[in-house]
């Protein structure tokens, strides 16, 4: 009883101190700074000097310098926040905006720079707070507004992806209004009169419903308002659904929810290719033929099994400009706006609008 009483006690064995950088360079024989400098890669270190360091650390367990003081030192954290408008849940559903980020960690990722995923879910202060260099906005609304006073006074450059302009934001903008413009001339071209709209989410909330004069002036989307205004410049009276989301089952349920009345349409836009894959397949479960009886246009490019007439979005390429517009931001250079066009693709999902 008596050897068990010392066990994890004052009699116990101290644990060996952890290796340091100034161990490594002593079992090396080079100083701390040469040590320092070959880990980095960086300085006049010989390959021969550098491989005695390497060695030295090896043998004493040494993974290399904190890189928490390293960020100390040079005064950044070597991270940037990117900030979503939906829960993560959603947005990782959405391959447009896994696009995005692997633009945005292609470019970002080369100088040493790691990304923090932020949502935008109305509480705001854990975006103004947050530890990073930068940021980026991907179609966030002006709720944010605050927090990019707060950023900008805190000095933190921000870059917008499809978002509505604001002072001391760079913009990655897309042609979301004149793409869903050339797509609706498109249907109209073909005869289609009577058009609905199946909808991103309006707001925060993801309330699904009836896109009404109500919830589009309270809109505080700004790519799914622009593509509204874009379909309502050749189809002013379209009505339509507002989805809960940018899913299949949510084209599906709002494709149901228009297509399953009297006066149903003969063409939707839809604001996402998987929202429309899930009209096509609302229109098929109630026998209707696609595009004979029903017409529907998507929007992204996202890869399907079937031939999607959609506006073709260049999801990459858009988070690669904003990577360099923050690695420019962030090296004091000039700004690095872009702006990026859509292409219709023409598919075999419209056609031209069944007799009367």
């Amino acid at each position: 009883m008596g050897d068990e009483a010392t066990i994890g006690g004052a009699d116990a064995p101290a644990a060996p101190p952890r290796p340091n950088l100034a161990a490594v360079a002593a079992l090396a024989g080079v100083s701390a700074s040469t040590a320092s400098l070959a880990f980095s890669g960086a300085g006049p270190v010989s390959d021969a000097t550098r491989a005695r360091v390497l060695a030295a650390a090896a043998e004493l367990d040494y993974a290399g310098p904190d890189p928490r003081a390293q960020s100390l030192r040079r005064g950044r954290s070597g991270i940037i926040g990117v900030v979503i408008e939906d829960r993560l849940a959603d947005a990782f559903r959405d391959p447009m905006n896994i696009a995005m980020l692997d633009g945005i960690a292609d470019v970002t990722g080369t100088a040493g720079l790691a990304l923090l995923l932020l949502t935008d879910t109305g509480g705001a202060a854990d975006i103004s707070v947050a530890p990073m260099d930068a940021v980026v906005l991907i179609g966030c609304s002006t709720r944010l507004d605050q927090s990019v006073v707060t950023l900008r006074q805190r000095g933190i450059p921000i870059v917008a992806i499809e978002a509505e302009r604001m002072k001391g934001v760079v913009p990655i903008d897309l042609d979301n209004r004149d793409a869903t413009r050339r797509g609706a001339e498109h249907l109209r071209g073909l005869g289609h009169e009577r058009v609905a709209l199946v909808t991103l989410p309006l707001g925060p909330d993801h309330e699904r419903g009836a896109l009404s004069p109500e919830r589009e002036a309270a809109s505080s989307a700004f790519t799914a308002t622009q593509r509204i205004r874009g379909a309502r410049d050749v189809y002013p009276d379209a009505g339509g659904v507002v989805a809960a989301g940018s899913t299949v089952e949510e084209g599906e349920i709002a494709g149901r929810a228009l297509l399953s009345g009297p006066h149903r349409p003969t063409a939707v836009i839809a604001q996402s290719d998987l929202l429309a894959v899930g009209v096509i397949r609302a229109a098929e479960a109630l026998g209707l033929s696609v595009p004979g009886d029903l017409s529907v246009l998507g929007f992204d490019g996202v890869r399907l099994d079937l031939d999607l007439t959609t506006l073709v979005q260049p999801a990459v390429e858009k988070g690669s400009a904003a990577g360099r517009a923050v690695l420019a931001s962030l090296a004091a250079a000039p700004d690095e706006p872009a702006a990026f066009t859509s292409e219709l693709h023409l598919g075999t999902t419209t056609g031209p609008a069944p007799a009367r």
